[in-house]
């Protein structure tokens, strides 16, 4: 009777499994026909996978899409932005629980609570505040102004990154053994030594996970970029270039399909490779907490 159980649930994550890989698979094969092909039947096979290979030349020495700028933003902002907040979120984290006070308490759940705030509520005004910010400061019409270029997405994207980072450090520091420390503060190590030296080497699970999660999301990104970089910046990232593109070649399903899978495949290679430790830092940190 178990085993039926089992070998139904594999049945069902199986099914479940290619449901999912469809889209996938549409646009995989799709990209490597022409476009009147696609239009007259897209499930077909395609008859020459060279097709797939033309359009991502194309695509790389296009200035429409200027895939290679918008790819090195993308990843400049994507490892700047989740470093920080790997940082930042793993400190809070620390000090919060270490603390044990009623105000730590009330911090933690102000950042849980930041957690069910949808972006949609709070963009408009988050624009508006960078503008002030720029005003303030007479970064407007210089090359260091928040709005179109690096420093202020990143600052958004920790703003954003924060709460669910620092629940899922919260949770697994908690199972950190007090000893530990306090063995190290005892051995004459600085309190800066012990979160760099002793907590944050073990770490090292729930920070794979976190890092993951928040890489996929800022890679994948679209509406936060459209609103701080804008369609005609000078700093784009890749689902901003993808959209240009789009725009420009409506009528070339094969380019634009080709383009998407150039867009995507950077995150699912890196997704692929580190899997294993997001499922296993959620279950240590759930355990732990």
């Amino acid at each position: 009777m178990k085993k039926r159980k089992l070998m139904t649930l594999e049945i069902f994550t199986i099914l479940l499994f290619l449901i999912f890989m469809i889209p996938f698979f549409l646009i995989f094969i799709n990209s490597a026909k022409p476009t009147l092909e696609i239009i007259v039947d897209p499930l077909a096979w395609p008859q020459n996978f060279g097709q797939f290979l033309e359009n991502v030349q194309y695509i790389l020495t296009s200035p429409s899409v200027n895939y290679v700028s918008s790819f090195m933003s993308s990843v400049i902002i994507t490892v700047v932005s989740v470093a920080v907040i790997i940082l930042v979120s793993s400190m809070a984290a620390w000090v919060l629980v270490r603390a044990e006070t009623k105000l730590a308490n009330v911090i933690f759940m102000i950042f849980v609570a930041a957690m069910i705030v949808p972006f949609q509520v709070v963009m408009f005004p988050l624009i508006s505040w960078f503008h002030r910010i720029e005003s303030t400061l007479g970064l407007l019409n210089t090359p260091f102004r928040l709005l179109q270029n690096y420093p202020g997405i990143i600052l958004a994207y920790l703003g954003f990154g924060l709460p669910l980072s620092i629940f899922l450090f919260h949770g697994f520091i908690k199972g950190v053994p007090l000893e530990l420390e306090e063995a190290a503060i005892i051995d004459g190590c600085s309190k800066v030594g012990v979160f760099f030296r002793i907590i944050f080497p073990i770490l090292k699970p729930i920070t794979v996970t976190v890092m993951i999660l928040n890489g996929i999301w800022i890679w994948n990104d679209y509406l936060l970029p459209l609103l701080m970089l804008g369609m005609t910046g000078n700093v784009q990232t890749l689902p901003l270039a993808v959209a240009n593109f789009v725009s420009s070649f409506v009528r070339r399903w094969d380019l634009i399909l080709t383009s998407t899978i150039m867009a995507m495949l950077p995150i699912v290679i890196v997704f692929l490779f580190l899997q294993k430790h997001i499922i296993k830092g959620m279950v240590e940190g759930s355990v732990k907490g």
